[in-house]
């Protein structure tokens, strides 16, 4: 028999009647003769409401007691839906993440998996039961109850999948696949049939919130397909796997967006060896993640240095950039937040020239000016004002003609 993980979130379980729903839906799987190992998450709105509680009785929750707490969202969850499949005749067992054996690391609160042993859950398949996991859980070596970070449930179902050896892993969500670009912001995105892995790690990293980066990263890693479909509509979703011959040939598979930039430029500092370093040290040790990075040199012997962060670190970038300013001497800090990154991606780009260029020329047409520019083997990036955003993303929509499936090789 086919094995399958299915995996579904917070908003699939978030009542008991979306439960019941979920429940009918793996059932209908079970007659089509498929093995089931299910995920899933806490219910909607439980995790936040954990920690909340936390707050109320200490500032600075203990990250081994978080986790603790935590994790008990999940074990409500798995226990309702194997009552809801046993109701309805199917035999179901639930398992929490250390009854599984997910062995991960001793990172509290950000976990990262080392090993999963396979032998409970398989007894139970072999039995004909459909195994139920909690998501984003698991426990150390030493018996400590760890939670995986953001996107932790997504990443358990692809983990499962690959260590049993699964034909597909199923990600069911409140959208029904991946999309061309954000069907609010264009009213013509196109739902994406298949896409590759590195397509999907571009547009997870670039602000499509589809898929954590980390359940991407891990499904490539170990080959597992992936399917992204809608919990409360049917659809065949998208595939997300290897380039295959065959797949849809777009030269852009997608526009990703971020509206959570801002910009920051040092000017007049000493153009010597190791000033990006100088620059960027203080920065990277604030533990603020740096994004693009433009660098001019100019005529007298001096240099403009210019890079991006997330919004929410603006303030303190800003800070420390000014006082690395009057460090090193330079003339000037400027800095802005009303700035997004829109990218264009494809891995049909890396055997086409003039992709950039049509990109340029299609903003150009609509006087929106690029403040930077960043690109890889299958993506370019801009930066641009944040009031052209959603006029960026139609019109570059438009431009390479996404509303328009490509035809088979």
């Amino acid at each position: 028999m086919a094995l399958y993980v299915h995996k579904y979130g917070g908003t699939s379980v978030g009542t008991t009647e979306r439960i019941g729903k979920v429940a009918d839906r793996i059932v209908k799987a079970r007659a089509r003769g498929e093995d089931l190992v299910v995920v899933v998450s806490a219910m909607s709105g439980e995790t936040n409401k954990l920690v909340a509680y936390a707050h109320e009785v200490q500032e600075r929750p203990d990250p081994r007691e978080m986790d603790v707490l935590l994790s008990t969202g999940e074990q409500v969850t798995i226990a309702l839906l194997a009552m809801a499949l046993q109701a309805r005749g199917c035999p179901a067992v639930s398992f929490t993440g250390w009854q599984v054996r997910i062995r991960s690391d001793a990172a509290h609160t950000k976990a990262r998996i080392e090993h999963i042993d396979t032998a409970r859950m398989q007894a139970e398949l072999d039995a004909g039961r459909v195994v139920v996991v909690a998501g984003f859980q698991g426990i150390t070596e030493s018996g400590d109850i760890t939670t995986l970070g953001r996107g932790g449930s997504d990443t358990t179902a692809v983990a499962l999948a690959a260590a049993l050896k699964a034909d597909e892993c199923l990600i069911f969500t409140d959208v029904d696949g991946v999309y061309t670009t954000d069907p609010r912001v264009e009213p013509r995105a196109r739902r994406l049939e298949r896409i590759t892995f590195e397509e999907m790690l571009e547009m997870a990293s670039l602000g499509s919130k589809v898929l954590q980066i980390r359940s991407v990263e891990f499904a490539g890693k170990y080959n597992v397909p992936l399917r992204v479909l809608s919990s409360f509509e049917e659809g065949s979703g998208t595939l997300i796997s290897y380039e295959e011959a065959g797949m849809e040939k777009a030269l852009i598979s997608g526009i990703a967006f971020n509206r959570d930039e801002a910009k920051l430029t040092i000017l007049g500092v000493p153009d010597r060896p190791g000033i990006a370093h100088k620059i960027l040290g203080p920065v990277a040790a604030a533990n603020i993640e740096v994004d693009m990075i433009i660098q001019n040199i100019g005529a007298d012997q001096t240099t403009d240095f210019t890079f991006t962060v997330h919004r929410n670190e603006y303030k303190k970038a800003l800070e420390i950039l000014e006082s690395t300013c009057r460090e090193l001497g330079g003339r000037e800090v400027t800095g802005d937040d009303k700035i997004v990154k829109v990218s264009i991606v494809g891995v049909g780009m890396r055997s086409h020239a003039g992709i950039a260029s049509k990109m340029f020329e299609a903003l150009a047409k609509e006087a929106i000016n690029i403040r930077m520019i960043s690109t890889s083997e299958i993506k370019i990036s801009v930066v641009v004002d944040e009031k052209y955003l959603e006029l960026a993303v139609r019109t570059l929509h438009e431009a390479f003609e996404l509303d328009q499936a490509p035809a088979a090789a």
